[in-house]
């Protein structure tokens, strides 16, 4: 299943936290036109080094498919940036 929806939260010293939700179909579809140069880029790169396109291709599927649920959390200092993938 794609993931929905990535929430980024910002955490500064001062102030209040930064929360942003980004829903990823949206995001999808408008950068669909360079998704679609990104495949095919892939699929020329997978010739010219002779790995099969479509195990490739299902492989970069499986990563995508396994990133619901997955958090990413970076610290440096006092900030802190909370990314979770939904």
């Amino acid at each position: 299943m794609m993931p929905q929806s990535v929430t980024v939260r910002v955490e500064r010293p001062e102030g209040r936290p930064i929360r942003i939700w980004v829903p990823v179909l949206p995001v999808v579809l408008v950068l669909s036109p360079v998704v679609a140069l990104a495949v095919l880029g892939a699929a020329v790169a997978c010739l010219v080094y002779r790995v099969s396109v479509v195990r490739a291709l299902g492989a970069g599927w499986r990563v995508v498919s396994a990133l619901p649920g997955t958090r990413v959390d970076i610290e440096q200092d006092r900030t802190a940036v909370l990314v979770a993938i939904r």
